[in-house]
């Protein structure tokens, strides 16, 4: 068996040693919180200004990949009626508590309507993305890009992160590697 393959500090080195690693070391458990959040604080400052930007070297794991792209890029490129959805049903809330009947039964009408056309429209979506998805990525599984595509398409486009890359009716390209 060999030694350590180094001299044993002595102890002014030791000392010294000890002394820079406790001074940069939380000694509270105050200290250690106040640590941690801004350490939180930042990275999430960072995650945040790498999905404005488009730096996914940042982003969250379940936004990462050529995939994910894709699909990010396939939502934005159209419009869809679900991106009206949230402004909609607002309009139907005040409807509703208007206290006229009538106004109540058009803000009913106006949400059976809302709901048709973002099922159909989400249908729509999910034939579309799979067929589109399969020519760029022979091979690969499309588990969880439907929940993924639905839930970037409800969110109205200035508000959705990642910000969209492209433009409403821009091609796609063929590859995405």
């Amino acid at each position: 068996m060999g030694g350590k393959g180094r001299p044993t500090p002595t102890r002014k080195e030791a000392e010294a040693a000890a002394k820079a690693r406790a001074k940069g070391a939380p000694r509270t458990r105050k200290e250690q919180a106040t640590a941690q959040r801004s350490t939180r604080s930042e990275s999430s400052k960072t995650v945040r200004q790498a999905m404005r930007d488009g730096d996914e070297r940042y982003y969250p794991a379940r936004d990462k990949g050529p995939e994910r792209r894709f699909v990010r890029d396939f939502v934005d490129s159209r419009f869809s009626l679900i991106e009206l959805v949230i402004p909609l049903l607002l309009v139907t809330m005040i409807l509703g508590y208007s206290g006229n009947a009538s106004l109540a039964r058009v803000g009913n009408t106006l949400l059976l309507g809302t709901v048709v056309v973002v099922v159909m429209d989400l249908f729509l979506l999910r034939m579309r993305l799979k067929k589109a998805f399969a020519p760029r990525f022979p091979g690969k599984s499309t588990k969880g890009l439907t929940y993924y595509a639905v839930t970037r398409a409800m969110q109205m486009k200035f508000m959705r992160l990642p910000k969209s890359q492209v433009r409403i009716g821009q091609q796609l390209p063929d590859d995405y590697r």
